[in-house]
């Protein structure tokens, strides 16, 4: 059964349009707590408990209170956190015995978007079966259980500094961040009152920017997607590091002391480079997206390197099957299952700073020889439906810039998830064929397509 509302991070859209509506959502945490309350296992005559959290925009609170109604119809109590990045919730869903956690929240996307994600009792991504379980009940009547039975709300007054320990609990107890004058952008979302405080009571200075959220500033010119306004700020207050998070906390870009900014790639080799410190590392798990330069480096470490889909709940997948603990995107999604059970922006950054505690020096030193190849990408608009792989040209032109690459580089075709695109990727270690070979590339699709 193919999923309608939930992607590959939950359900998301613009406000006020299918399916990010009062009336959707509350159906959606009717739908949400009817299935927990089939599949709780609790002890008879003890209801179902959901957390709910949420970033800074100014739609969470309309979506807050649809989704608590829904929930509280549907007989299952409600435990209200406020503005907390995504990574909390799920670290306090499994630390409070919760049967789930919701949080609502756009990501990296403008104020105007939002979204709800869930995760499970054990602070994981649902699996695909509860989701369209949820998906399935959503079309259904909404009906009350008797008033006796409605679910109640709670405030977690707490919250905030639970999580606040937990993640300088990642950080080694030997080690601190003395000495260090660190930038922390926080993209006005959900880390705004969380991040600084880790980072300073692990002893850093630390210089904040993006921690002024006004419900439509998120991710406005800041955070990890505009990694620029970090490196500014490193630049200004001559800093040793900066750390760059998106809205909802689960994304961490990072800039040395000469502004050079490090993407998902790089810190995640760092973290692996600090773990080899402690013994081997049996695998790291990538994305399609994953530049070919990590997994060439990682190999002459001796380490195996694997590619799951682009999604961090794919990567978390992966992780899982193969019994792994590090995985990450080149966006700045990076797990550490060792810490955490989800990509954390916030202790990404913590395990790279304790890299470089132990190595000493600089980021780029500890980086050594890993140099990022050339990347790129070409969207192509194509027609909805369109079936690329079945056009031998374009499947021709695949293979002559293949062989052409012949082991430096590879080639990427992917359609996008959210637009009628199918994207070119091509990346390799000269960088004008690079560009060379995603031209034609790219022009065989459009030429297949002007034959459709």
């Amino acid at each position: 059964m193919s999923r309608i509302y939930f992607g590959t991070d939950g359900v998301r859209g613009r406000v006020g349009q299918s399916p990010i509506t009062p009336e959707f959502v509350m159906k959606l945490g009717y739908a949400a707590g009817r299935v927990l309350v089939a599949e709780d296992g609790l002890p008879t005559g003890e209801r179902p408990a959901v957390l709910i959290g949420k970033d800074t925009r100014l739609s969470g609170y309309m979506l807050e209170a649809a989704l608590e109604a829904g929930f509280s119809a549907a007989g299952v109590d409600v435990c209200l956190v406020g503005p907390l990045p995504t990574p909390a919730i799920a670290y306090l869903t499994r630390a409070l015995r919760l049967q789930a956690g919701v949080v609502i929240s756009a990501s990296h996307n403008p104020y105007f978007d939002n979204g709800i994600k869930f995760f499970s009792a054990q602070g994981t991504k649902l699996p695909d079966e509860v989701e369209q379980a949820i998906e399935a009940g959503i079309e259904a009547p909404l009906e009350c259980v008797p008033s006796a039975e409605l679910g109640r709300a709670r405030r977690i007054e707490d919250a905030r500094g639970r999580y606040i320990e937990f993640c300088k609990s990642s950080f080694p107890n030997d080690l601190d961040l003395r000495g260090l004058k660190i930038v922390v952008d926080c993209a006005h979302g959900a880390d705004y009152h969380v991040a600084p405080a880790v980072f300073h009571e692990l002893g850093a200075e630390v210089f904040s920017i993006g921690v002024q959220p006004n419900g439509l500033n998120i991710n406005d010119g800041v955070g990890a997607t505009s990694p620029q306004a970090l490196r500014n700020a490193v630049l200004a207050e001559k800093a040793d590091l900066g750390i760059a998070l998106d809205g909802d906390g689960d994304r961490v870009m990072m800039a040395d002391a000469a502004g050079q900014i490090y993407d998902g790639d790089q810190l995640l080799y760092a973290i692996v480079r600090g773990r080899l410190q402690k013994g081997p590392v049996n695998g790291v798990a990538g994305t399609l997206m994953t530049n070919l330069a990590l997994e060439h480096a990682l190999g002459k470490l001796g380490i195996p390197f694997a590619r799951a889909a682009v999604g961090d709940r794919y990567v978390l997948e992966m992780l899982q099957e193969q019994g792994w603990l590090f995985g990450g995107e080149n966006s700045g999604h990076i797990l550490c299952l060792d810490c955490h059970t989800t990509g954390d922006g916030v202790i990404a950054a913590l395990q790279v700073l304790a890299s470089l505690r132990r190595h000493g020096g600089s980021l780029a030193d500890l980086l050594g020889d890993l140099m990022l190849y050339p990347q790129k990408l070409i969207n192509v608009k194509i027609e909805k439906g369109f079936a690329w792989r079945e056009h031998a040209a374009i499947q021709s032109a695949k293979s002559e810039v293949e062989t052409r690459l012949s082991g430096r580089g590879r080639v990427l075709l992917r359609p996008s998830g959210t637009e009628p695109l199918l994207r070119v990727m091509v990346e390799g270690e000269d960088e004008h064929e690079v560009t060379a070979c995603a031209e034609i590339l790219a022009a065989a699709v459009r030429g297949a397509l002007d034959r459709v």
